[in-house]
């Protein structure tokens, strides 16, 4: 499972709010799931109801006793009626009594069996997944399952499909089933659906039967076992774009309108399964890898067994992808996860990292693999910045056994920081032994479940090393250090000197550390040990350093506060050969740009290899006094950089000089194959020209747009225009999926309707903005409510009290409440 979204907000603003809180789950102990009965097959039988969005099913479960004789069975079957239940004997039906409840049915079997005597029970139903009142999760924002999407073709713009949504366990609303993630079973499942469309599941398509009456019967089947959560069903009028990796099927399921440029969006999918097997150790191990993709998904992405499902946000079109494939590494995390998560998955919610974290950190393995190790410790360093952007995560063990709903698992900690922990493990046992860790832990568990403390002795046992210190500190512990970092030096013992203290608290961290000293270019590496509340180290010297860095490789998990200069900034940015150094000096330069230094540190970056830091350097001249050679270096960028990240950056930095001189070039560059470059470039002539810019925004508008030239088109319209803009507007928010564009757009919209005073047009906005901060699920309202509430919707009241709007005003403060 991929996140998309609550990172953002988490980062956009950490409020702090009142609020009450329930408690009593602080005292429940999430057990692993008792193994009563074992799963061994479903077969599935299923037909949909479009015009109910409900499925017909029919499915016989085959079980066996884990270990205790037993006579009854208890699977979730949520929100389904229940039309028959019986035994498979001897080629008929035996009735059994049950008891169901809505949610679990409660099965009296026949007569008691041993763990020796597998059973087969069969149960006709009726889902309906629409009539179920659920809740989700950070990174999955509804929990009913199965999903019907413009069911009936009412919406002419969108897709009619069906696609599943497992995890964590709502495979039990569309089939009966035992869902949990220490389940595994095989599978068969036969879908009846309209000829017109294709289907896909898990395994292979081993048969399709036109029924003559404009459905056609498709047979997918599975035999190796996986957990229920992992079960999948997608139907819709997909175009099916067939590649393959060593004789298996590899295939990408798209919207029609993206099958030419599938293979520019999933085409790496074959490399990534080369890389990552050969890293492993171990084969791809299912019968095919397919991708598909669902509107209205409620997720970035899940990776159901052999057949992952991707949010709308992966179908890019050619010139979106010139600025380069924004869904690549997500492709890569789910890709991952067929070996961690679904090959050998948690045993419980409560063991989460050792599917999430490993599949959080693929990302920046694959970074590393194919665009070098720049590329790799930023995104390294944003997944690390985003959970230390977060005061609420710090609280929170990586494993948890004690939480109000397996739901909340899925945040930061499972993810980003659980992703930075494997970082730091693997930094410090060293390549070989981390990737032979990671072989013989899929070996010994595969189609099997793993934990964190199976984890640990994998480890140990590679290793030769006890690693309870690690596992205890980090996995089965909260927070980070918090590290203050003084550095000195002694001129008559020609002595540096490094002091780190930490300041978190009473959890003391044992951490392994390098400090680098330089001497003009040379520099000197030391590893040393921290394992008090206060450690001194001191390294002789010929002469004063010029710079010296603690953790220069930025493999700690921790907040840092060092006592640097700009010079020793300069110093780090020119001699520093990791990103980690070159980024901290342009991030540090950039707070002050008014300072000649800081302002030389910046032009300097505007030479770095790595674009990431170009771009950044760039930002920070945005507000900074440039001379004419600074000038002439960003117009050089601008025309030239072989990034089009960095060239819209340059574009931004020339349209905050507001010099006629660039009118030619901003108009030249809207017409760009770069979303980035042309939305730059609209937003840098409306600092000029606004009503150039606005004419030529709603000519754009008329035309396909995504991306950062999207956001300016609104953003040009929703500020040099007349409330007439709202449709567009208005339009665009609504087709967004939850995703990063979609909170940005938020406060261009919130803009325009401020101009709106049509009162219908003007409410129908409002529920808009409503109903995206009621989609946010409940690990991240605490910080999204009050930032949309004040900032956004206080606003808009605000705006038409001062108009006398009063009507309008009582709808948003209203809405503020509920």
């Amino acid at each position: 499972m991929k996140q998309i979204l609550w990172i953002v907000f988490v980062l956009a603003a950490e409020l702090t709010v009142a609020q009450e809180t329930r408690e009593e789950w602080k005292g429940i102990y999430r057990e692993t799931a008792p193994k009563i009965n074992n799963l061994k097959h479903t077969r599935l039988n299923a037909s949909f109801n479009y015009e109910k969005s409900q499925v017909n099913g029919k499915v016989w479960l085959t079980l066996q006793p884990h270990f205790y004789p037993t006579d009854s069975l208890q699977l979730d079957a949520k929100g389904m009626e229940i039309k028959q239940v019986a035994l498979v004997k001897n080629n008929g039906n035996l009735p059994l009594k049950y008891v169901y409840n809505g949610e679990q049915l409660q099965i009296q079997l026949n007569k008691t069996y041993t763990s020796k005597e597998p059973y087969t029970v069969y149960i006709d139903y009726i889902a309906k997944p629409d009539e179920l009142e659920t809740k989700g999760s950070a990174a999955i924002t509804d929990a009913k399952g199965l999903y019907f999407i413009n069911p009936t073709g009412a919406d002419k713009g969108k897709p009619t499909q069906i696609w599943t949504q497992g995890e964590t366990e709502a495979t039990s609303v569309w089939v009966p089933t035992i869902d949990k993630p220490n389940q595994r079973c095989t599978q068969e499942f036969n879908l009846t659906v309209p000829a017109k469309y294709v289907s896909l599941s898990n395994g292979k398509l081993v048969k399709q039967q036109n029924n003559g009456n404009g459905t056609r019967t498709d047979q997918w089947v599975m035999n190796q076992p996986h957990a229920p959560y992992l079960f999948f069903i997608g139907v819709g009028d997909y175009a099916v774009v067939k590649d393959s990796y060593k004789g298996k099927e590899v295939s990408y399921y798209v919207e029609k309108e993206y099958e030419k440029v599938a293979g520019k969006i999933f085409g790496l999918t074959p490399e990534m399964m080369q890389f990552f097997e050969k890293k492993l150790g171990i084969d791809y191990p299912w019968s095919k890898y397919s991708q598909i993709v669902g509107r209205d998904y409620v997720s970035g992405a899940m990776e159901n067994t052999t057949a992952t499902l991707h949010q709308e946000s992966a179908q890019q079109d050619a010139r979106q992808l010139t600025d380069g494939n924004e869904w690549e590494s997500t492709i890569a995390h789910e890709l991952f996860h067929q070996w961690f998560g679904d090959l050998v998955t948690a045993e419980s919610w409560s063991n989460l990292t050792v599917n999430e974290s490993f599949a959080n950190y693929s990302e920046v393995l694959w970074s590393e693999y194919k665009y070098g190790k720049d590329a790799a410790a930023y995104d390294n360093t944003k997944d690390m910045q985003a959970y230390l952007g977060s005061k609420s995560s710090a609280g929170k063990d990586l494993v948890r056994f004690y939480y109000e709903s397996q739901e909340d698992m899925f945040d930061l900690v499972s993810y980003q920081k659980g992703g930075r922990i494997l970082h730091m493990l693997r930094n410090y046992v060293g390549d070989e032994a981390f990737f032979a860790a990671l072989h013989q832990y899929l070996v010994h568990y595969k189609f099997s479940n793993g934990s964190a403390h199976k984890l640990r002795m994998v480890f140990e046992s590679v290793t030769g090393k006890d690693l309870n210190w690690f596992f205890n500190q980090w996995y089965f512990n909260h927070g980070h250090p918090k590290l203050e970092i003084t550095y000195g030096y002694d001129a008559a013992a020609k002595q540096a000197s490094v002091v780190l203290k930490q300041t978190q608290g009473s959890n003391l961290f044992k951490l392994p550390l390098t400090i680098d000293v330089y001497e003009g270019a040379a520099k000197k590496r030391y590893n040393v040990w921290l394992n008090n509340k206060q450690d001194s180290f001191y390294f002789p010297v010929t002469a004063k350093p010029d710079l010296i860095t603690a953790d220069p490789e930025r493999i700690l998990l921790a907040e840092k506060k060092e006592n640097k200069s700009l010079e020793e900034y300069a110093h780090q940015l020119k001699y520093g050969n990791n990103f980690g150094d070159r980024m901290e000096a342009v991030e540090t330069a950039a707070k002050e740009p008014a300072d000649p230094l800081a302002l030389n540190i910046l032009t300097t970056a505007l030479n770095d290899p790595f674009f990431r830091i170009r771009s950044k350097a760039l930002n920070g001249l945005e507000q900074a006094m440039l001379n004419a050679a600074t000038l002439q270096k960003v117009e050089a960028i601008a025309a030239k950089d072989p990034s089009r990240i960095v060239k819209a950056a340059a574009i931004d930095v020339l349209g905050k000089q507001r010099n006629p001189a660039y009118e030619a070039l901003f108009r030249q560059s809207i017409s760009d194959s770069s979303y980035s470059v042309a939305g730059a470039a609209l937003e840098a002539l409306s600092l000029m020209d606004s009503s150039t810019a606005y004419t030529t925004a709603l000519k754009l508008s008329k035309e396909p747009s995504r991306g950062k030239l999207n956001n300016a088109i609104a953003m040009v319209i929703a500020a040099f225009g007349d409330e007439s803009g709202y449709d567009y507007i208005a339009g665009n928010f609504k087709k967004m999926p939850l995703s990063t564009d979609k909170f940005t757009a938020m406060f261009t919209f919130s803009e325009c309707l401020n101009k709106v005073t049509d009162a219908a047009k003007f409410k129908e906005g409002v529920d808009l903005i409503v109903a995206f901060r009621d989609s946010i699920p409940k690990d991240s309202k605490a910080q999204t409510d009050p930032y949309i509430n004040n900032l956004v919707l206080k606003a808009l009241a605000s705006g038409k009290e001062t108009k006398g709007l009063q009507e309008l005003a009582d709808y948003v403060k209203l809405k503020m409440i509920q």
